[in-house]
């Protein structure tokens, strides 16, 4: 009972901000006029831009430079900028998702406002970037993310006019504390989402459009469900969509070097825990009969949650969901690897909505 404790708290326990076990830390080896040296890692020669965390240091990269000196042990990227801290030789840093931090003000000069949403467990705080249009984008971030991640496609967003709200929910900074301290892998957590969607029709928004990564994709999916104002979700936009918890779970449970035998203990740890079952996977919500137009970006790299079963529910519901595939991406950043295709098929699904 114990290891399966112990081996659960990968998902349940993921700290906001912080990378999760499938993230290989990488060294700086150096750094010169626009680029960065990093350990040789799969991790290091994905393609795109991406954030790059370590302990009071954030920058961003961009892609291999094939053109500059690198060894057998090392991958040279360019480096955009410095966000905060310094890149020294010998840290130790990840590439993360988020290309920005601070607000949308400080990060992008966008206006804004800061809002505080009442929840069921508290006021939520969420950014709001005002636009001319009656259809609002709801942001919503996964697992071990902040509302930051939301800030990557925030100007793409303001550029058609659409009104963003991003949004913390139970257990981030700044937001309520879940009851047990756990995360529910979206099962809890849609409420907050739903919160989130009353403001917005409160607030004069004729209809929504769900923009969920990760855990905060199966919200999406949870509110399209079960929220009372269901009739005013327009559409759902699915980033790495958490559709097997149990398989998430275990995934993070092996990440931290969980022996085999030992995850099922971790899954059945997590079942006595957070009450959840493997039929409340949102597989199993039947997105036909809501008939919410839904598209997913999702890749076969994704080792966090399996891209087979956003293929096997677009397959299933061909009239309702589309899948559009990004290879060589980790979970959760589709957008990184590929940002213009991304930005352009995003554009094609919302148009109809606008």
């Amino acid at each position: 009972m114990a290891a399966g404790r112990f081996a659960s708290d990968s998902a349940l326990k993921a700290p906001p901000g912080r990378p999760l076990p499938t993230e290989p830390r990488l060294t700086v080896h150096g750094t010169a006029a626009g680029q960065v040296s990093l350990t040789r890692h799969l991790a290091a020669l994905r393609p795109g831009r991406y954030g790059l965390a370590g302990d009071g240091v954030h920058a961003v990269v961009g892609p291999v430079l094939e053109g500059a000196s690198q060894s057998a042990d090392t991958v040279v990227r360019r480096l955009e900028r410095v966000t905060h801290g310094t890149l020294e030789p010998g840290d130790r840093v990840w590439l993360v998702p988020n290309l920005y931090v601070g607000d949308p003000g400080t990060a992008l000069g966008l206006e804004h406002t800061d809002l505080s949403i009442p929840g069921e467990l508290g006021p939520l705080p969420a950014w709001f970037v005002p636009g001319a249009r009656g259809t609002w984008v709801i942001a919503v971030h996964g697992l071990a993310a902040t509302r930051e991640h939301a800030l990557n496609l925030m100007e793409f967003l303001h550029g058609h006019r659409f009104p963003v709200l991003a949004l913390a929910y139970r257990g981030d900074q700044g937001a309520p504390r879940s009851p047990d301290g756990l995360h529910h892998f979206g099962e809890t957590e849609w409420r907050d989402l739903d919160a989130a969607i009353r403001h917005a029709v409160d607030s004069g928004a004729r209809q929504v459009v769900l923009l969920g990564w990760s855990t905060g994709a199966t919200m999406a999916l949870r509110a399209a469900a079960r929220s009372p104002l269901r009739e005013r979700i327009a559409g759902l936009v699915l980033d790495s969509p958490v559709l097997s918890w149990e398989a998430t779970l275990r995934a993070l449970a092996a990440a931290r070097r969980t022996p085999g035998p030992l995850l099922p203990l971790a899954v059945r740890a997590a079942k006595g825990r957070t009450g959840l079952y493997g039929d409340r996977d949102p597989g199993t919500l039947h997105l036909d009969r809501i008939a919410i137009p839904t598209h997913i970006f999702h890749g076969p790299g994704d080792t966090v949650a399996p891209w087979h079963f956003s293929r096997r529910l677009a397959d299933a519901h061909p009239n309702t969901v589309t899948l559009h595939p990004v290879t060589d991406a980790p979970h959760g950043a589709m957008w990184n690897a590929r940002p213009d295709s991304y930005e352009e098929a995003l554009r094609r699904f919302l148009t109809p909505l606008m």
